[in-house]
């Protein structure tokens, strides 16, 4: 490390602190908000069981603020200073955490929440458009191409912070909380005398002293494989599925019952709906639709066992607790078909819930499985890491309050006419309208990454869902694991290596591979979709591939963006750019919930695949200088670094 970076610097006619004191943290806080309101409310949502047809479209809105973001970037250029900006946004960010903190255990969290995050989003826009500004004014131009490794170094620790150790820390309080775990076998045997039916008449279900705790019945089930009639079977199902609903022991997230979408006769339909949606979802689900368990036969269906669940004494009355059942490993022959999700308070806790197990019909030997309950406190371990996350922000407000220099170059810009400031404000967006072949440029803006942009609103939900419904099983820690650690590592190692071979040979020689790179390991969920892997350890080096892919082939991306944002406005060519990026994100990811809900995670995966087409056949149109990437001066990589940061 050179001695001059940690040297004072001029800045106000006195000397100011190093660099050190503010670009790390500066830089560390403006990640932090933006994947919290990108990555941890889509864990969060799908963990307090809102449906992936509105995690995905609703979440998919909170990008808006970063579409719209060069619109309203002047305003920031031009009122009060950037250092004003920066220290306000963070009170807001760190309020708005807290918020979401508060309401969180409220019965209409989400609408609450959602709006909260749009909020949130909007702020940490806004800090984005005066932090790079502010970069640019503390710092001498030496000081800010040394430093763009170390800003882009700390945005990453937010990304793994946000990705990762928030996730582990509400998956440990979950862990460690509530009702706790835990497991229960479930046998498939062919022989009669093994099989010992419990009735609910037959329960026990006085109140116990002692702390409150899960119980079930029977503590192990066994199911025999002889095949029952379908309509003695489909008797029991819905019998366990009126007696849940009855009791209310399901769950209404959001209007809809266990975070499942609405049913159409809940709402008016508009023409829309009945003329295209409605049309276009019935050949989905009869084309592409996930075939049910029950599969009708002349000798019968899979015959059923029921599990259930009652607490050992009642609640306080304004607590309830939420449990999630699933299988966690074994004969994917055995599956739950009744009783994923379910919630016990003070008037339901010694009303047992029916919880209905099926074997596959083709099932006639000897199989088990083990199928775990997580019952911890899900409000509790998120409210908790909400208001960890505010704490922290108001401490940046306060740290940076003090801690951030005051450039003389940071005041308000002085505008002589508005009719001067809108004639220029027009002139900016026209000639990025005129650049040539501009019509191409923002196909692929919205093009390259409209497989990837569907996968990333899913990915985590199929880690986290019941293999029932075709997801992986995986515990709210072990996500945070998987992407805050080992996806993390292998996102910035594909980033490095990309922006070294793309320095080295120019982007136009890498572009097909950085291309495959980004969407061909895509195909790995279709494998682990279909495989569904019990093993920890092929999951992590499955995403582990597909994170290093998308690391390498968002090089391309970014370096594309400063290739068409060169000319007189570099700096808001650059920022519409990012606009168009988002906007590319935020569309496809809208309707991806719902059909990925239709169609189920085998098929979605298929087409998330099939989504990358276009943006191949792009690639053979794209106007790109072969000489473009080689640059060696510090501009050139202060560049490559600051848009990989943001």
């Amino acid at each position: 490390m050179g001695k001059n970076h940690g040297a004072v610097k001029q800045t106000t006619g006195k000397k100011t602190r190093s660099p050190w004191w503010w670009v790390p943290s500066l830089y560390y806080a403006e990640g932090i908000p933006y994947v919290v309101v990108m990555t941890v409310s889509v864990i969060m949502y799908k963990r307090m069981g809102v449906s992936n047809t509105d995690i995905a479209l609703y979440t998919s809105w909170l990008y808006l603020p970063w579409v719209i973001k060069p619109f309203w970037s002047p305003v920031v250029d031009l009122l009060r200073t950037k250092r004003f900006w920066i220290i306000t946004m963070q009170l807001f960010v760190g309020a708005g955490l807290g918020a979401v903190g508060l309401t969180i255990p409220m019965p209409g969290y989400f609408t609450i929440t959602i709006t909260i995050f749009w909020l949130m989003a909007f702020s940490s826009a806004t800090h984005d458009i005066a932090a790079d500004g502010f970069y640019m004014l503390g710092l001498s131009k030496h000081d800010q191409a040394w430093f763009v490794g170390v800003r882009s170094t700390f945005y990453r620790f937010a990304m793994i912070t946000g990705q990762g150790l928030l996730i582990i820390l509400a998956g440990f309080i979950e862990s460690h909380s509530g009702l706790g775990a835990l497991d229960i076998p479930v046998k498939a045997t062919p022989d009669a005398a093994q099989v010992r039916t419990v009735t609910r008449d037959a329960l026990n279900l006085a109140e116990t002293g002692g702390e409150i705790r899960l119980r079930h019945a029977p503590e192990e089930l066994v199911i025999h494989t002889d095949r029952q009639p379908a309509e003695k079977v489909d008797s029991i199902l819905q019998a366990a599925r009126e007696w849940n609903l009855t009791h209310g022991h399901i769950e209404v997230v959001n209007g809809n019952q266990n975070g499942s979408a609405s049913s159409e006769s809940s709402r008016e339909m508009s023409w829309w709906d009945r003329a295209v949606v409605q049309n276009l979802e019935s050949w989905l689900r009869r084309n592409f639709g996930v075939s049910e368990v029950a599969v009708n036969t002349q000798d019968g269906v899979g015959n059923v066992g029921v599990v259930y669940f009652y607490l050992s004494a009642p609640p306080p009355a304004d607590k309830s607790f939420v449990v999630n059942f699933g299988r966690r490993a074994g004969d994917k022959s055995i599956s739950l078909v009744e009783g994923e999700r379910f919630v016990f308070n003070a008037d339901n806790w010694n009303i047992p819930v029916m919880a209905v197990i099926q074997l596959d019909p083709k099932l006639r030997t000897f199989s088990e499985a083990t199928f775990g309950v997580q019952a911890g406190n899900i409000p509790l371990s998120w409210a908790v890491t909400f208001f960890f996350l505010g704490g922290l922000f108001i401490l940046f407000f306060v740290y940076h309050k003090f801690m951030l220099p005051r450039p003389v170059t940071d005041v308000p810009r002085t505008v002589q006419s508005a009719g001067e400031f809108f004639k220029n404000y027009f002139r900016t967006f026209a000639l990025f309208f005129k650049k040539e072949h501009i019509g191409l440029s923002i196909a692929f803006l919205l093009l390259y990454r409209l497989g990837e942009s569907q996968l990333v609103k899913l990915a985590s939900p199929f880690l986290l869902d019941a293999q029932e419904v075709g997801g992986l099983a995986l515990t709210t820690g072990q996500v945070g694991f998987v992407y805050g650690t080992i996806g993390i590592l292998m996102l910035t190692v594909g980033g490095l290596l990309g922006g070294f071979l793309a320095a080295r040979n120019g982007l136009k020689y890498w572009l097909w591979w950085m291309a495959i790179a980004i969407n061909l390991p895509n195909a790995l969920y279709i494998y682990l979709s279909h495989a569904m892997p019990d093993s920890f350890l092929i999951i992590n080096i499955c995403v582990g591939i597909e994170q290093f892919g998308y690391g390498f082939g968002f090089t391309a991306y970014m370096l594309y963006m400063i290739f068409i944002s060169e000319g007189e406005y570099k700096t808001s060519h650059f920022a519409i750019t990012t606009g168009f990026m988002a906007l590319g994100m935020m569309i496809p990811g809208m309707f991806s919930g719902w059909l990925q809900e239709i169609i189920g995670y085998q098929h979605f995966f298929i087409w998330v695949l099939l989504a990358t087409i276009p943006g191949f056949i792009l690639l053979y149109f794209l106007p790109l200088d072969p000489e473009f990437g080689k640059k060696s001066d510090e501009e050139a990589v202060a560049e490559l670094d600051e848009a990989d940061a943001g």
